[in-house]
């Protein structure tokens, strides 16, 4: 099978596996970017695709930085605490 993927007639882009970090990340930017209007405008099949890709990319991520730091103010218990113009990112 050639670098992307298929799903019957559906491509769904390039395994992330296959993706250094560089890539990977630059794909994150940009499903991220396309999903309000994907969700807003796109049809169920556009939007099905979306969610899967979508899943597929943050997975691998996740996969690839398993200790990534958490912002306390983006947990529950954090989120409870946080008091107005906190910032909710981690603090390096």
């Amino acid at each position: 099978m050639n670098e992307h993927e298929e799903r019957g007639t559906t491509m769904t882009g390039v395994d992330p596996g296959r993706l250094d970090d560089q890539q990977l990340m630059k794909e994150l930017e940009n499903i991220h970017r396309t999903r309000h209007d994907t969700l807003l405008y796109g049809s169920n099949d556009a939007l099905r695709a979306h969610n899967e890709r979508m899943a597929q990319l943050e997975g691998e991520w996740l996969r690839r930085n398993p200790r990534r730091p958490v912002a306390s103010g983006r947990t529950r218990e954090g989120a409870r605490e946080r008091q107005g113009g906190e910032s909710a990112t981690p603090r390096t």
